[in-house]
């Protein structure tokens, strides 16, 4: 692993931070925000690292610390481990550019980021809420100030889910692909088929 971060820090110099080996064994290196995809195109193209096996965030207690963004990226013929990481000032800007042009993977990996973190990826094809229904209004639950039991009361949370429209969220291969297509109202597959959507409906003030 030595020799692909030499290669990473000859090419991209000051992009290429500091680097460690974890706990678990697995080199670990900081990349800087705005180069993130020409290096996790270099990882793959040049260096082997053709499988994307994760992307979430860590925010620590401290204010002072930055958000962090976490890749682990893998080898397969080579079954070699690189976790790329990318720090994100909390008070700053929470964007990266998107690596879904190099993993389609990474789609529903980003969105749960985006949900759960409140970070935003540029140019991601289709970046909504996974996790959360795209009404929800409370923030993005594993961020360090989000309130134990949310900001609303219980009884808010359970309106606001029973509000929520699925078919405004979802589109008819979503559908297909969790085998609920068949189970819907026949007027909701005659519009699904034709390609219309429900309405969202308005968030609380």
């Amino acid at each position: 692993m030595t020799s692909v971060l030499a290669a990473l820090r000859g090419r991209f110099g000051d992009a290429i931070g500091r680097d460690h080996a974890a706990r678990d064994g697995i080199a670990t290196v900081v990349v800087q925000a705005g180069r993130l995809r020409e290096v996790m195109a270099a990882l793959r193209d040049e260096h082997g690292f053709d499988y994307l096996v994760d992307v979430t965030a860590v925010e620590f207690r401290d204010r002072e610390r930055p958000l962090e963004v976490v890749y682990l990226v893998r080898g397969l013929a080579s079954r070699d481990e690189l976790r790329v990481k990318v720090e994100l000032a909390p008070q700053g800007e929470l964007a990266l550019d998107s690596v879904v042009p190099l993993w389609h993977g990474a789609n529903w990996l980003e969105r749960e980021v985006y949900d759960l973190f409140g970070v935003t990826f540029r140019g991601h094809p289709d970046l909504r809420r996974i996790l959360m229904w795209e009404t929800y209004a409370e923030g993005h639950p594993l961020r360090k100030d989000f309130p134990l039991r949310g900001r609303f009361s219980r009884a808010e949370q359970v309106r606001q889910a029973l509000k929520a429209n699925p078919e405004a969220h979802y589109s008819m291969e979503e559908l297909s692909i969790a085998d609920a297509f068949d189970d819907l109202p026949p007027d909701m597959r005659d519009r699904l088929k034709a390609g219309q959507r429900g309405e969202i409906p308005d968030s609380p003030p």
